[in-house]
């Protein structure tokens, strides 16, 4: 009897300072687990070891930054069966959509001896503005638990169960005091997709957002909250840009209090 067929998975690095791939890499027990079951073909952060292509299963950390990128992921997507992206930087651009805000030019003079010799984009996106992508996973970095299920889902051919729910529903389930209404203090909690088990909440600090806009965000009904804790309209839109610059519900939110919210 021949042997069953293991998907082949792949992961890739863009820009991003490898938090998410060392995520895959403390899944070390779990993927012993799983092992027999899948073919880990291509993993520079893991392994020289190198199997062309095509891959089942791609996973895909950074941002596109630079024109080789974008031009590589265009391959990566050709080779790739499925592609799914890892972290902030890939689902929202990262810290590094920061630039989107600002003058590259005057940061590469200022940054580099030769800046001529810096190739760069002024932008930093995410996968998805330059190929498609079959499923995102949030955070900065990516929940672990998140990734082993949606490595479970592939191979059981079942769509993985990712909540699109906000932070608040986390801070519930732990029984964690609203440090916003309680304590006044900031929190993007109410309009941030869970998945990080309410970390920052739990030791009475406001969340950061770094999971990205939760499935139905109301930043409009946020921000004038924040404003009455004492932010001003330049540290909310700051607030809002931070781990995803670049994710368009916190960008929109970002750009109405530049604009001097209605």
């Amino acid at each position: 009897m021949a042997a069953a067929h293991r998907p082949r998975l792949a992961v890739w690095k863009f820009a991003s300072c490898d938090g998410c791939q060392l995520s895959v890499l403390d899944l070390e027990d779990e993927l012993l687990a799983i092992a027999d079951r899948v073919e880990i073909a291509n993993f520079r952060e893991a392994s020289s070891a190198v199997a062309e292509g095509p891959y089942d299963v791609s996973l895909v950390e950074g941002s596109i930054t630079t024109a080789e990128d974008a031009r590589r992921i265009r391959e990566v997507r050709a080779r790739s069966r499925l592609l799914v992206t890892i972290g902030a930087c890939a689902t929202a651009g990262g810290i590094q959509a920061l630039r989107n805000f600002a003058d590259v030019e005057e940061f590469r003079r200022i940054v580099y001896a030769r800046p001529e010799y810096i190739s760069t984009l002024t932008t930093s996106t995410p996968i998805r503005e330059h190929v498609a992508v079959d499923l995102e996973l949030r955070g900065c970095p990516i929940s672990k638990a998140q990734l082993l299920e949606t490595i479970s889902a592939i191979l059981t051919d079942r769509a993985p169960n990712i909540p699109g729910e906000s932070v608040c529903i986390e801070c519930k389930r732990r029984g964690n005091v609203c440090v916003l209404v309680a304590r006044g203090t900031p929190c993007l909690g109410p309009v941030t997709q869970a998945g990080c088990g309410a970390i920052c909440p739990a030791f009475h600090r406001g969340c950061y957002g770094c999971f990205g806009p939760q499935d139905t965000p109301n930043a409009a009904s946020l921000s004038p909250t924040l404003a009455a804790l004492g932010l001003s309209p330049g540290e909310i839109q700051r607030f809002y840009r931070t781990f995803n610059a670049a994710a368009p519900a916190f960008r929109a939110a970002a750009d109405a209090e530049a604009r001097g919210r209605p």
